[in-house]
C-alpha cells in the first residue's frame, strides 16, 4: 500500500512539473508567430514546439498510470472491506455459538452439582437402612435432568458443527444442481 502511495506522490509531482513547463512558455509559440526567414528562430521554435509535444506525451502518460493506480487503489479497498465484513460476520456467529456453549456448560455444572450431592445424601440414606422414596425421586429427577444439560450440550455442539460444514455442503451442492440443471435441459 506505501508503494502505491509513494508512485502516486511521485506522479504528482511530474504533473505538476509538467504543468509550470507549460505555463513557463510563452503564448503563441509556434512556427508562424516568429519571422521563419531567420534559421536560428526557427530551429528554436522546432525545438521548443518538440519539448513542448515530449511533455504533453508525458503528461498523458502521467494521467494514465495515476488513473490505474487510483483504480488499483479503489480495488484493493473493496476486497479488504469484503473480506473485513465476513470475517466479522463469522466472528459474530463464533461468538454466538460459543455463548450457547458457555450456557449450556454452565446448566451442566449445575446440574453435576446437584446430582452429586443428591447422590451422596441416597447413599448416606441407604447406609443408616433407612431409603425413603423422595430421596430416591430426588436423584432420579437429578439425574434426569443431567441427562437432558448433556444433550443440550451435544445439541449446541452439533449445531456447530452443521454451521461450519453449511458452506462446504453449498459449494458442493452448487456443481451438481448445475449438472442437474444442464442434463434435465438437454
Amino acid at each position: 500500500m506505501s508503494d502505491i502511495a509513494e508512485l502516486e506522490r511521485r506522479i504528482t509531482a511530474a504533473l505538476e512539473r509538467i504543468g509550470r513547463g507549460l505555463d513557463s512558455l510563452p503564448a503563441g509559440t509556434g512556427l508562424g508567430a516568429q519571422d521563419a526567414t531567420d534559421p536560428e528562430t526557427t530551429e528554436q521554435l522546432r525545438a521548443r514546439e518538440a519539448e513542448i509535444a515530449e511533455l504533453q506525451a508525458q503528461l498523458a502518460a502521467e494521467r494514465a498510470a495515476s488513473a490505474q493506480l487510483s483504480d488499483r487503489v479503489k480495488a484493493v479497498k473493496e476486497k479488504q472491506e469484503t473480506g473485513v465484513a465476513a470475517l466479522e460476520r463469522k466472528v459474530a456467529e463464533m461468538t454466538r455459538q460459543l455463548d450457547v456453549q458457555g450456557l449450556e456448560l454452565q446448566r451442566m455444572k449445575k446440574t453435576n452439582i446437584h446430582l452429586r450431592e443428591t447422590i451422596r445424601i441416597l447413599r448416606e440414606a441407604m447406609q443408616e437402612g433407612m431409603v425413603e422414596p423422595q430421596l430416591i425421586n430426588k436423584s432420579m429427577l437429578a439425574e434426569l435432568e443431567a441427562l437432558r444439560a448433556s444433550r443440550a450440550a451435544e445439541m449446541a455442539e452439533m449445531d456447530e458443527i452443521l454451521g461450519g460444514l453449511e458452506p462446504l455442503l453449498g459449494r458442493i451442492a452448487a456443481p451438481r444442481e448445475a449438472a442437474t440443471g444442464e442434463n434435465g435441459n438437454a
